[in-house]
């Protein structure tokens, strides 16, 4: 919704003069609420992304964490995303929610230090070495043709 806002100005004829504007309410500056239960309004959300997605980053950089683990390259995947949108849109937190299309910003924020608290427990238990991959388990082998269905494919061609 819009809202017209009404500024007055005293003139130096001392008549009041009225100018108006329209904003978003609830939108920028003028949120006031999330609407989520717990979570306040951050006015510097965009900003706070970078910050705890770089600190994500960083750590892992600073691991013995492999390259290679499959966690890391999905983690900075998706940490160097969140961080290249919010640099090209740095005033415009709509567009970075609509961009990262994971919730609000504040969202966004939380899910990031979320994120440091796993990071935190996978490296100290270094969880990585506990992955095996299809190739490590002997005896077997993926057939090229096989075909992977939900399980709801054999119904849906049997009604055709």
């Amino acid at each position: 919704m819009y809202r017209l806002i009404l500024s007055r100005a005293a003139t130096s004829t001392s008549r009041t003069s009225f100018r108006a504007f329209s904003e978003v309410a609830g939108v920028g500056s003028l949120k006031t609420s999330t609407g989520l239960v717990g979570l306040d309004v951050d006015q510097n959300a965009v900003a706070n992304i970078i910050k705890h997605n770089q600190a994500l980053l960083d750590k892992m950089a600073a691991s013995d964490m492999p390259e290679t683990a499959t966690y890391r390259q999905n983690v900075s995947a998706i940490a160097n995303y969140r961080i290249d949108v919010c640099n090209q849109f740095p005033d415009d937190p709509e567009k970075v929610e609509e961009m990262c299309n994971m919730g609000q910003v504040e969202e966004l924020v939380e899910q990031a230090k979320d994120e440091m608290v796993v990071l935190d427990m996978y490296l100290e238990k270094r969880y990585w070495e506990m992955v095996t991959t299809v190739s490590d388990v002997d005896g077997f082998e993926v057939d090229p043709e096989m075909e992977f269905t939900d399980g709801d494919s054999e119904d849906e061609a049997k009604k055709e």
